[in-house]
């Protein structure tokens, strides 16, 4: 007779103090587990169902502004601080840790079109429609006390006044001249009061510009016209023109700046005009805010958007921005508020133990793996939606679908060749222009 004795060390499992976690010993032997990718399924279904559970994007509301939010901006060296400017002129600086405000200006005597901040985050550079650049000096201290004291700054540093009035304004990423936007594209720097260059193509008005955070020297811009026009500050003229086919067509399209005959990709799913883009600071995604009272956050490289944000309250959203981290959006609507939101709807907030953290990055890992099959696809994929914009929707799609069935059958009752089916993302397109 055999006799078989399992002999184990009271060291190997026994807790050296109370307050440790239980020693658990786990064989991996494949053999043993003839239902383990059942069981990772049910697993990733739970994790797919919990996500919906515990999402919260909305974390709060701002409120100061007395008319509509109309451009905010982000300081780059102080993660928490926070530019608003609003149709009365008046600005502020926000501090989102403790959602309140910090320091207000006295802004200009119209509506404020556009607001920057210089790379070492201490010059704030606003424009607006009494036809005035105005510098101010960004209080440090403030943002870094943690007292509830309001700073009112009401002199400007400096006060650049020019003959038409602006519609947007940006810094560079890395010097001191920063670009505004109105009847041409002027070109300043912070010691000099009237602009060292100007660009103008065409007579349209000129109603956004960015530069390029990889190229200090370029920028683009975009136009009444439906035109979108790159400019390189070494030439003395812009250098490409792409003129679109429609404007306010509720969708984004993403461009290379290379090879503009073409869209890289075309982003869906706004039912009105889109007010405001901006890209996360790890360039993977990017959020919009719409006129149909709707913030989307949509991955750089796809068609649908992976989260839609909205409330009962809030109205149509003119700005959005990320947080310097990526890890908040904030948007700005005709409300006079503006909201803060989670850029992942779901995410615990606070200080998270390595075993919590370990278990999230389980449940990530197997949605995943198993996110092709049919319910967890459905799971993650659905959203509710305010019945208006469901109902528009639904109308938008029936309209679409008519446009496909009238292009297919007049294709069909054609002589061959005659109609060349173009792809939606040259279809928009009229012509380039260099």
């Amino acid at each position: 007779m055999k006799v078989k004795v399992i002999s184990r060390s009271t060291d190997e499992f026994t807790r050296e103090r109370s307050q440790d976690l239980q020693r658990v010993y786990h064989n991996y032997d494949p053999n043993l587990r003839p239902q383990e990718k059942a069981v990772e399924y049910v697993r990733a279904l739970t994790a797919a169902k919990l996500e919906k559970i515990f999402a919260r994007p909305f974390i709060g509301a701002l409120d100061g502004h007395r008319d509509g939010i109309s451009c905010m901006a982000k300081n780059p060296n102080y993660l928490k601080g926070f530019f608003s400017g609003s149709m009365d002129g008046d600005i502020r600086l926000w501090d989102i840790a403790n959602r309140r405000t910090v320091c207000q200006y006295s802004g200009h005597q119209g509506a404020v079109r556009g607001l920057t901040v210089s790379t070492d985050g201490r010059i704030l550079v606003s424009c607006g429609t009494d036809c005035t650049v105005k510098l101010w000096n960004v209080p440090v201290a403030t943002l870094t006390d943690s007292d509830d004291s309001t700073d009112n700054s009401s002199e400007p540093l400096a006060v650049y006044v020019w003959k038409n009035s602006f519609w947007a304004v940006d810094h560079q990423w890395e010097g001191d001249l920063f670009a505004t936007a109105g009847a041409q594209v002027d070109i300043w720097n912070h010691n000099r009061s009237q602009p060292i260059n100007s660009f103008q193509w065409g007579t349209d008005t000129v109603i956004s510009v960015r530069f390029n955070p990889a190229e200090p020297n370029v920028l683009a811009t975009t136009a009444s016209d439906r035109s979108i026009t790159l400019y390189d500050l070494r030439m003395s003229s812009p250098a490409r023109k792409v003129i679109m086919r429609a404007n306010e067509d509720c969708n984004c399209y993403s461009y290379d700046s290379r090879k503009l005959d073409e869209a890289k990709c075309v982003h869906m799913g706004h039912e009105s005009a889109v007010m405001d883009i901006d890209y996360s600071p790890t360039g993977r995604e990017f959020v919009t805010g719409s006129y149909d009272r709707t913030i989307r956050i949509f991955q750089y490289n796809g068609g649908r958007s992976r989260e839609i944000y909205h409330t009962k309250r809030m109205q149509r959203v003119f700005c959005v921005k990320f947080s310097c981290d990526a890890s908040y959006v904030i948007s700005g609507s005709d409300d006079t508020n503006l909201r803060l939101w989670k850029a992942k709807a779901s995410e615990q907030l606070g200080v998270l133990h390595p075993r919590e953290q370990r278990k999230h990055a389980y449940h990530e890992a197997v949605k995943n793996r198993y996110k092709h099959l049919p319910e967890i696809k459905r799971i993650v994929r659905h959203r509710h939606l305010p019945k208006p914009i469901y109902k528009a929707a639904s109308l938008r799609r029936t309209m679409m679908e008519a446009e496909r069935r009238k292009a297919e059958r007049r294709k069909a009752h054609s002589a061959p060749g005659s109609i060349v089916t173009e792809p939606v993302r040259k279809r928009r397109i009229i012509k380039e222009v260099e």
